[in-house]
């Protein structure tokens, strides 16, 4: 029982969790699709930028996710 309990209290963070994968996914996507005019003004390569996409939803920094 006391498992099932912990399990329960775990939900929230993780749901928390996949909403924030789910924004980064989709700002990564947003990133995938600026030209270089754009990237140049927020101070990327296109190299860089393409590392970035590339990369997991689950390789980021805690930072980045909000708990």
């Amino acid at each position: 029982m006391l498992s099932l309990r912990l399990g329960l209290l775990r939900l929230p963070n993780l749901s928390l969790r996949f909403g924030a994968w789910l924004g980064l996914a989709r700002s990564r996507a947003h990133l995938a699709r600026l030209d270089d005019h754009l990237l140049r003004d927020i101070g990327l390569t296109q190299e860089q930028a393409k590392a970035e996409v590339s990369r997991p939803v689950w390789d980021a920094p805690d930072h980045w996710i909000r708990k």
